[in-house]
């Protein structure tokens, strides 16, 4: 029931607050692992979601879990998706490169994985092999936090207010954005949890 409301009840990543103001977090993440699958939304009849589906098979959400061990995973929030934007991608030196072509449908949806996993080799390997298993290393990005549904026209403009807002502060913006979703789809639109993520320097 707890869910329906919002209640997050799953392992979160941790983070440290560099700066707070009323527009925005800049954070500091740690190392992370983390199983991803990069896809387009027509291979499942145009869902942008689609790739959920492939990452709950490989931890076992959905049943028996699709890897070699075979481990069950437990879940962690957010669940991380990068689409395609208007913005221009640069790559920073130190920023991780979530999304790999120029294929402009493409979307990479991610999950991280828990703590207990400290580098893509303790990971169990994944059977699917559109699946894959990365080393997410330090970032650094500026957050907005929201509430409701994440469509894609309210992330787009949380997205443009967001950079305005590291530019006009200083702040660099080294890439596209990060959509975390903290809540199952079930979840009261009202009490979601969201977060709109910009990686800076």
């Amino acid at each position: 029931m707890g869910m329906v409301f919002g209640k997050i009840t799953v392992e979160t990543p941790k983070y440290e607050v560099i700066q707070s103001s009323a527009d925005y977090e800049i954070r500091k993440y740690p190392p992370a692992v983390a199983a991803e699958v990069t896809y387009d939304p027509s291979q499942f009849k145009g869902n942008k979601d689609g790739g959920f589906t492939l990452l709950a098979n490989y931890i076992g959400a959905l049943g028996n879990p699709q890897n070699a061990k075979p481990e069950k995973i437990a879940m962690t929030a957010p669940v991380v998706t990068k689409s395609p934007g208007t913005e221009s991608e640069t790559i920073a030196m130190t920023a991780p490169v979530v999304t790999k072509g120029d294929d402009k449908n493409m979307v990479t949806m991610q999950f991280l994985l828990p703590s207990m996993y400290k580098s893509a080799e303790e990971a169990p390997k994944p059977l699917d092999e559109r699946v894959v298993i990365k080393e997410e290393g330090e970032r650094k990005y500026g957050v907005v936090k929201f509430g409701g549904v994440a469509t894609d026209k309210v992330v787009e403009e949380k997205v443009e207010i967001l950079k305005k807002s590291l530019e006009r502060d200083g702040y660099k913006v080294t890439g596209q954005h990060l959509l975390g979703r903290y809540n199952p789809p079930w979840t009261i639109p009202a009490f979601r949890t969201n977060e709109v993520m910009l990686p800076v320097e």
